[in-house]
């Protein structure tokens, strides 16, 4: 089994050949060019430590304005609210108009201000008209004209007589499958395939020449967008996807979701080796709740386990597919050689709706509260007591306490996994263009400083034939030596020769690679330093105000439960059908995360976002009731506090008053004492779930 993975390895760039094709961008990234009189001319751009990520277009070509936006018609024919500009709240695709609109709006306000694009798939409308099916052209077709378009943007200028179609870009661009990029939707068989084939050209701008056989393969790739500093990895999360019924998850070596992990297991041990650090990204996210799924478990359990080990390597993860903006942690603690090995699962889990609906996009938020509510609290600092001594204590109770506070944080995180959260790792999701709420894009900032761009100039990747395969080690999961290829341990040599001899001992056919270093510091995800991501920046396009198609653009209609959704105008009569009364496109912030003070992300470590998730988390379910008590902590003050007092007759854009307005606050809550109070956190993360789209009636009845 080595010498065929090594073997395999070293034919398909399975890990040896990182991209260096497509010309990233550095501090002083420089190319040397011959002008037309012979003399040399350096041309370059410098590192701006921001990169976009942008998913789930879902252009629609057959998108009519003001046609119905009812199930029947599907924004294709009737008469209806359907926007100029897209049909917000609805399950209409994008029309033409709108992807126009987005990438004049990133030409003229982002060309020069990134350093890569991540795209994260679904780049063909939805198979959701009967009178119009999809065809395999008409998703070849649309996925190339987005290609056109970021060509467009980023397509050199002076690119004559070069032959190399991964040097025809300023910037690098990398794509991936959505579920909706294939036909049928979600059935992605094991490659090659008519479609990796098929996307080998569609893409051959964007994919390495070295990377090209690999991806026919298995639709998998990886870009160095940082010259031996930093390599995106291209996930086809299809291959982990439960609804792809076409594969069976990560267990056993006949599956391509089993070779795809191994493919970024060696991916991620041969960055290691050579100093650098990865971003992943994919279309479907690892999302699992107690109840819910949308990747196998198999693959989930893989995934995490080397989130785990290779810590050190990964900066962080994106993805789109479930259009709400949220995140993920993975619990390191949930990965068991039971569930790697795909005997059993630990819940019977039931798969995520492939598209989710208003209904069960609430029931997943609410399931990712209960877990995070079961995230360890941290210890709360004792304050100082009045009394006839003022503010002087005894000497010895001062000791006593601050031994006990010192024992109290020291368990908290001993829990977490230390001081850098290192039991979990985090997922970042954001909502698509596709408006089914508003159109969305994020801009992320990442740490550049102590680049030594200057030095890795002309290098390219080791040779293969001197890069050794990873040696592994025994680590063990449930008291299991999990290293097929290695000598068991003691422990479990032991606890084997005392079962009975009928029973076969299992161990997971596939090698545990070595966590980090004892002596390594924390990976970018959990410390600040060179590509930690320092925050993003939300952009959104509100279509009721751009339409300005009705004089009350409030959502008084109801969107919510399963099916399809007409959409918060659904039944009312637009304007004059004239593009004349239609106001100026543009994207603008929805909210910067180094902003804004309801989340306090001071950056998007992995630590921030476990006390984000305790926040929202913040009351215990209880049997029965899907919410529980929605009980904050009414100590808590509205500056920098854990919980708001909030009557919830009031709308919920009033958490944010303070002084004057939060003592009549607290006053009101005294003479209401039967009313509860809300976590301001979980408000105002349903409420950038949805985009704002939302008003806080609808989040009260929703989610109260």
């Amino acid at each position: 089994m080595f010498l065929r993975l090594l073997v395999f390895a070293l034919s398909l760039s399975f890990g040896i050949t990182i991209a260096t094709s497509q010309k990233p961008l550095s501090l002083q990234y420089n190319t040397v060019e011959t002008s037309k009189d012979g003399q040399d001319a350096a041309k370059g751009r410098a590192l701006q430590g921001r990169f976009l990520h942008i998913t789930d277009f879902h252009p629609d070509e057959f998108y009519e304005h003001y046609s119905s936006t009812g199930e029947e018609h599907a924004c294709h024919r009737g008469d209806g609210p359907a926007g100029v500009y897209g049909a917000e709240t609805t399950d209409c695709d994008s029309p033409t108009t709108l992807i126009n609109a987005t990438f004049r709006w990133i030409n003229d306000n982002l060309k020069d201000t990134i350093d890569f694009v991540i795209w994260t798939g679904d780049s063909a409308r939805h198979d959701s008209d009967e009178r119009i099916p999809r065809t395999e052209m008409e998703v070849v077709n649309l996925n190339e004209m987005l290609v056109e378009k970021f060509v467009e943007i980023f397509g050199k200028q002076d690119n004559i007589n070069d032959t190399d179609p991964t040097n025809d870009l300023t910037i690098p661009v990398v794509p991936t499958f959505g579920n909706n990029d294939i036909m049928p939707h979600n059935i992605f068989q094991p490659g090659p395939n008519w479609w990796t084939k098929k996307y080998a050209s569609i893409w051959r701008k964007f994919i390495p020449e070295e990377q090209r056989h690999g991806f026919v393969r298995g639709g998998w790739f990886s870009v160095e967008v940082i010259p031996n500093h930093l390599a995106v990895l291209s996930l086809n999360t299809l291959y982990f996807f439960d609804s792809n019924t076409a594969v069976d998850g990560c267990a056993y070596k006949s599956e391509p979701g089993y070779e795809h992990m191994e493919w970024l297991r060696i991916q991620l041990q041969f960055l290691r080796q050579r100093g650098m650090k990865a971003i992943l990204m994919g279309h479907v996210p690892p999302a699992r709740t107690e109840s819910k799924l949308s990747w196998d478990e198999t693959c989930w359990q893989k995934y995490t386990l080397w989130m785990r080990q290779y810590r050190d390597v990964v900066v962080g993860s994106v993805y789109g597919h479930m259009n709400i903006d949220h995140f993920m942690l993975q619990d390191f603690e949930d990965i068991s050689s039971k569930g790697l090995r795909g005997d059993e699962q630990p819940f019977a889990r039931i798969a995520l709706d492939d598209e989710l609906t208003i209904q069960s996009s609430a029931e997943y938020l609410t399931e990712l509260r209960a877990d995070w509510s079961r995230i360890p609290e941290p210890p709360k600092e004792e304050t100082r007591s009045q009394s006839g001594l003022g503010y002087f204590y005894d000497l010895c109770k001062i000791i006593t306490r601050r031994s006990k506070q010192k024992k109290s944080r020291d368990k908290f995180l001993k829990k977490i996994g230390g001081e850098w959260g290192e039991r979990y790792s985090l997922s970042l999701i954001s909502p698509s263009v596709v408006p089914n709420y508003f159109p969305t894009m994020r801009v992320v900032e990442y740490n550049i400083s102590g680049l030594d761009i200057q030095s890795s100039l002309g290098q390219t990747a080791p040779e293969a034939q001197s890069l050794e395969h990873p040696k592994e080690d025994c680590s063990t999961l449930e008291g299991e030596c999990m290293d097929g290829g290695v000598e068991e341990s003691k422990k479990s040599r032991k606890k084997r020769k005392g079962k009975k001899k009928s029973h076969k001992y299992k161990k997971p056919n596939f090698k545990i690679p070595k966590p980090p270093s004892k002596s390594a510091p924390p990976g970018p995800a959990y410390s600040s330093q060179t590509f930690s991501w320092l925050g993003y920046t939300q952009y959104y396009a509100n279509l009721t105000r751009i339409n300005n198609d009705f004089t009350n653009g409030t959502v008084t209609d109801d969107v919510g439960g399963e099916g399809w959704h007409d959409g918060k105008h659904k039944g009312k009569k637009p304007k004059k059908k004239s593009k004349k009364h239609h106001r100026d496109f543009k994207y603008e912030i929805e909210y910067d995360t180094r902003n804004e003070t309801v989340f306090g992300l001071q950056d998007l470590s992995v630590r921030n976002y476990i006390d984000l998730a305790g926040r929202i988390g913040q009351y215990k379910p209880e049997k029965g009731d899907r919410l529980g008590d929605l009980v904050a902590d009414a100590t808590e003050s509205f500056h920098g506090g854990t919980g708001a007092i909030l009557d919830i007759e009031e709308d919920i854009e009033r958490t944010g008053c303070a002084g004057d307005d939060f003592e009549a606050s607290k006053k009101k809550h005294k003479k209401h004492k039967h009313r509860k109070m809300v976590n301001k956190v979980w408000f105002t993360f349903v409420d950038r779930a949805y985009v704002g789209t939302r008003d806080a009636k609808e989040l009260r009845d929703e989610f109260e």
